[in-house]
């Protein structure tokens, strides 16, 4: 579980992070220490390049970005009722608002897993909308946004018109709308 390498974050989105992020954090980074304490405290281990991010650039940012394990106010569940060592349930987008293939009862145990399993929670755009970052299972690294009505991966639905899988690095561009 616990990672012996301080980072294997690739420069480029280390660079990014600190171009983008680094002015307005909320607070200091948390060093390797507090990281791993986090990760050993809740049995994962957090992807690049956010793991960089906390630990040397920055926990949080004025911009909207929580602090490491926090999140926003008015999110559903408390943080200590998340288990983010359960995997996070979604591989493709899903709408649930439309399902009709499930009635409230079942949307309500197939939901909840999506807000509550294998991520963090990054920030909010308010209105019940949700950044999170996956932590755990085949997802791990990709931020989605779930919403009241479903979720989806940040990709090109959110502006990201890069090459590869978009994750922390590249979702910190759009979020500081640059």
């Amino acid at each position: 579980m616990s990672d012996p390498k301080p980072s294997t974050a690739l420069p480029e989105d280390l660079d990014l992070l600190r171009t983008r992020l680094s002015a307005g954090h909320d607070r200091e980074p948390l060093g390797w220490d507090g990281v791993r304490a986090f990760e050993a405290a809740h049995d994962v281990v957090l992807p690049e390049p956010y793991r960089t991010y906390v630990a040397e650039i920055g926990d949080g940012w004025a911009g909207g970005v929580v602090p490491l394990g926090e999140q926003p106010a008015d999110f559903p569940t408390p943080a200590a009722e998340r288990d983010l060592a359960a995997p996070f349930p979604l591989t493709e987008a899903w709408t649930w608002e439309d399902d009709e293939e499930h009635d409230e009862d079942e949307l309500e145990v197939l939901v909840d897993p999506v807000y509550d399993h294998g991520s963090l929670v990054l920030g909010t755009d308010g209105c019940g909308l949700y950044w999170h970052l996956v932590v755990s299972g085949p997802q791990r690294g990709r931020v989605w946004c779930v919403a009241d009505v479903g979720a989806g991966p940040f990709g090109p639905d959110f502006g990201y018109e890069g090459e590869g899988e978009p994750g922390f690095a590249q979702w910190a561009v759009h979020w500081t709308g640059e």
